[in-house]
């Protein structure tokens, strides 16, 4: 598949490039991507929730009221969970949601994800960029320049680059990673997935 270069004033160069059909071309699996993107948002999880149980309340334990002749129901401490004030019952514990799964299924699912971005239009390629110092005016523009200006955009580095990451910190809708780190959460999560040119050879040499 073979699609034009544009550059940072949005105008397309005459360059193209030719996406690999073993990574933007495949039959996607959705297995794959859920299982993917299921392990990926667990893991994010802090897992930190806690309530305290009934040993954990602090409070007297002596009985409420006389075991009979009352009429209503037996009763004995005030911490237990059927009364208010008392400890959670079963509740939430920390816990580590982690879990793990085969490289090569989270290869295919990164494929998978390409793939769909690829049919549904939604990749664009983009000279490397470049800024001379770190400012976010210089990043609007360029996302105006590309007529982004109200879409999700997930921007693929080739590597490292401090100033053109800073610049976009404060944009909501836009995300910049490099091509080691990207996830298929977030290639499915933007509307655009931008490429930078450096980026395709290490995606592709990463996914095959």
């Amino acid at each position: 598949m073979e699609v034009k270069v544009f550059d940072a004033k949005g105008k397309a160069t005459s360059k193209k490039v030719t996406l690999s059909d073993t990574v933007f071309g495949i039959e996607p699996n959705d297995h794959a991507i859920y299982l993917d993107v299921k392990q990926h948002l667990a893991n994010r999880r802090q897992g930190t929730h806690k309530a305290k149980e009934r040993n954990e309340i602090a409070g007297s334990t002596k009985k409420l009221k006389k075991q009979k002749g009352t009429g209503g129901a037996r009763a004995g401490s005030a911490k237990s969970g059927t009364r208010v004030g008392g400890g959670r019952i079963f509740g939430p514990r920390p816990r580590n949601y982690h879990f793990k799964l085969n490289v090569k299924l989270k290869r295919l699912a990164r494929k998978s994800a390409f793939s769909y971005q690829a049919k549904n239009d939604g990749i664009l390629i983009l000279e490397d960029l470049n800024f001379d110092a770190a400012k976010t005016k210089d990043f609007v523009a360029l996302v105006s320049a590309l007529k982004l200006d109200n879409e999700k955009i997930l921007l693929i580095l080739g590597s490292k680059n401090d100033n053109v990451y800073l610049s976009s910190r404060n944009l909501g809708r836009v995300k910049v990673v490099t091509a080691d780190s990207v996830n298929t959460y977030d290639v499915l999560n933007a509307k655009k997935v931008v490429l930078a040119e450096s980026s395709l050879e290490v995606i592709e040499k990463i996914l095959n």
